[in-house]
C-alpha cells in the first residue's frame, strides 16, 4: 500500500479539518493540503519526467512545504531522500549522488552550483509551488506494494560514509501503527509540532497524525526554541512532539526560568540518545505525566522499544529507578533478543548485542550488500547497541558496542559513568569517551559542562563519584567545556570528542 493513501483517505473523510500551520496560523485544511500535493506530484511527472521508483532528495529546514513535497513524492510513486539541512552542500551532493536522485529540493534554490551536483540531478526551490495542471491520472496515489521503497534515510556516518537505510511503505505503516498502539493514542484534536528535524525521527511521526486527521504545526523559527515552543503549545493546544534528551533538558531549564509547567503540551516523546535519571526526574517534576521514551534506529525507525508515560510518571514505584533507566519493553510489531558474539541468545540479565526482528526492520542498505549482510543476519537486525533484558522484558541500554571502554582488561560502559556524574548538582551536561592509554589500554575521559560555567574541583568530583561507583570506572581526566558538540537533532557527537583528544595528544608531543 502507498503510504500516501492515508492523506487521500483523510482529505475525503474530513476535507475541512485543519491540517497545516505556520506557527499558530492555519495555512491549509486537509482538502487544500491534498490539492497542493496533487499539484506538486503532477509537476514531478509532467515537467521532470519522474516515474515510480525514482529518488527525490530534500535539503530543507522544517516547513509546511516540506510535508507537501514528501507526500507529492509518494503520491506519484517516487522515493523520498530527506537530508539533514545542516550538512555541507558537498556532503548533501554525495548523498544525492549515492541515492541516484533525479531532483533535490532546497530552501530557495541556489544552494549548489551546476558542477556540485551529479549531472542527472537538478536543484529546485522547495517553496515554489507549481500551477495546477489538472492531471486526472493523479487524483489517486500511484499503487505501491508494501515492500516498495518509500524513504531512503542516510545514517549519520560517524564511522565513515553514511549508508542509505531502505525503508518501505510497509515499514512506515508498521512504525506508524506501533506509535498509536504503544507510544501515544492520536486523535483529530491533536497537533504534531515539528521542532526537531523533519528529515529524521520527527518527520516520521507525521504519518499517524495524517491518518487521524490531526494538525501539523511548524514553529515560525523552523526549528527548536523552548520559549517559542511553550508559547505555541499554549496557543495551539494538545501538542505532541519528538525531542532528543538534550532538547528536553533545555526545555526544563527554560520552563523553570519562566515558571511554565506544560500547559498545552499533551506528549513529549524522547529518544535518540541517553536520558539520564537526574534529567528525567527534573523533566517529570517540571512537566508531569507528559513524557514517553522510545528507542529505535534508522534501521528500525522509532520502533524497537517504548517506556510508557504511566511508568515514567509513577515515581512512587519501588523499582522506578531501574525501570526509568531502561528504554522500556518491545513495541508491538517487533521481537528483541540479546545475542553473544556468536549471535546466540543470552539469558535474562546478561549483556550482549541487541537484535531486533519485525515489520519495521529495513529492507537493507542502498547499494551496499556487504553492509546489509553484516547487519541483517538470519532475519535479525544487529543494532550494534549493548544491553540486557530483565525478567519483565524491559530493555536497558548500556552503550554502543563501539563506545565500550576496555580499561585494564575490564569493560567500562560510558553510560554508567555519565549517569553518576549527571546526578552531581553542579554538572549540567556530561559525555564520557575512551582515550588510548599505554598502561591501561584505554582510560576514561569525561567531558563536562558545569552549571556555573567554571571548572569544578576535580578531587571533590572524583570523591563524589567514588562514593557511588567502582574505582576502576572513574574518569582519569576531566575536560571542561562551555558546550558539547551536537548534531542537528541534539545527539552529542562522541566522534568529535575523540578526535579532539587525538589532536590534543599529538599537539602535546
Amino acid at each position: 500500500m502507498n503510504i500516501a493513501n492515508w492523506l487521500h483517505d483523510t482529505q475525503r473523510r474530513t476535507p475541512q479539518r485543519p491540517a497545516l500551520f505556520d506557527g499558530p496560523v492555519q495555512v491549509a485544511d486537509y482538502a487544500t493540503f491534498a490539492a497542493h500535493v496533487r499539484q506538486r506530484a503532477a509537476h514531478l511527472v509532467d515537467q521532470h519526467g519522474l516515474v515510480p521508483g525514482d529518488a527525490v532528495a530534500l535539503l530543507m529546514k522544517n516547513s509546511c512545504d516540506y510535508l507537501e513535497l514528501l507526500y507529492a513524492i509518494w503520491w506519484m510513486g517516487a522515493v523520498a531522500v530527506p537530508i539533514n539541512a545542516k550538512l555541507h552542500p558537498s556532503e548533501a551532493a554525495w548523498i544525492a549522488d549515492n541515492a541516484e536522485a533525479r531532483l533535490i529540493f532546497t530552501d530557495g534554490g541556489g544552494v549548489f552550483s551546476s558542477r556540485d551536483l551529479p549531472p542527472r540531478c537538478k536543484e529546485l526551490d522547495g517553496h515554489q509551488r507549481p500551477p495546477d495542471r489538472g492531471w486526472p491520472t493523479l487524483e489517486h496515489p500511484v499503487p505501491r506494494q508494501d515492500q516498495d521503497l518509500a524513504w531512503l534515510f542516510y545514517t549519520s556516518g560517524t564511522t565513515g560514509r553514511s549508508k542509505g537505510v531502505m525503508l518501505s511503505h510497509g515499514n512506515l505503516v508498521a512504525m506508524s501503527l506501533c506509535y498509536a498502539t504503544d507510544v501515544d493514542a492520536v486523535s483529530a484534536d491533536d497537533a504534531a509540532v515539528y521542532a526537531a528535524p523533519m528529515s529524521h525521527g520527527a518527520g516520521l511521526y507525521n504519518f499517524i497524525h495524517v491518518r487521524c486527521g490531526a494538525r501539523h504545526v511548524v514553529p515560525a523559527s523552523h526549528g527548536f526554541d523552548a520559549a517559542e515552543l511553550f508559547g505555541l503549545a499554549e496557543q495551539v493546544g494538545q501538542v505532541s512532539l519528538f525531542a532528543a534528551p538534550t532538547m528536553v533538558k533545555r526545555m526544563v531549564e527554560q520552563a523553570r526560568r519562566q515558571d511554565y509547567h506544560g500547559a498545552g503540551i499533551k506528549t513529549i516523546v524522547y529518544g535518540g540518545g541517553p536520558m539520564y535519571l537526574a534529567d528525567l526526574r527534573d523533566a517529570v517534576d517540571t512537566f508531569g505525566p507528559r513524557l514517553v521514551q522510545i528507542y529505535g534506529q534508522g534501521e528500525s525507525p522509532m520502533t524497537i522499544s517504548v517506556l510508557p508515560r504511566a511508568v515514567i510518571a509513577e515515581r512512587q514505584r519501588p523499582d522506578w529507578d531501574s525501570l526509568a533507566a531502561s528504554v522500556g519493553h518491545a513495541q508491538a510489531c517487533v521481537e528483541i533478543r540479546i545475542l553473544d558474539t556468536e549471535h546466540q541468545p543470552l539469558p535474562t540479565g546478561e549483556r550482549g548485542e541487541i537484535a531486533v526482528r519485525g515489520a519495521t526492520v529495513m529492507q537493507g542498505y542502498w547499494r551496499n550488500p556487504q553492509a546489509t549482510r553484516q547487519t541483517l543476519v538470519d532475519g535479525w537486525l544487529l543494532t550494534g547497541d549493548i544491553g540486557y533484558l530483565d525478567a519483565a522484558g524491559y530493555l536497558t541500554l548500556t552503550d554502543r558496542s563501539k563506545d565500550v571502554i576496555i580499561s585494564g582488561g575490564s569493560n567500562v560502559y560510558p553510560r554508567e559513568v555519565e549517569e553518576v556524574l549527571a546526578q552531581h548538582p553542579d554538572v549540567f551536561e556530561v559525555c564520557v569517551v575512551g582515550e588510548p592509554d599505554a598502561q591501561w589500554g584505554e582510560s576514561v575521559v569525561a567531558f563536562v559542562v558545569a552549571r556555573s560555567g567554571h571548572p569544578l574541583d576535580e578531587d571533590e568530583l572524583t570523591a563524589w563519584f567514588l562514593a557511588r561507583m567502582a574505582s576502576f570506572k572513574k574518569p582519569k581526566k576531566y575536560v571542561w567545556r562551555s558546550e558539547l558538540p551536537k548534531n542537528s537533532y541534539g545527539k552529542i557527537l562522541k566522534t568529535d570528542l575523540r578526535q579532539w583528544l587525538k589532536a590534543a595528544s599529538i599537539a602535546a608531543l
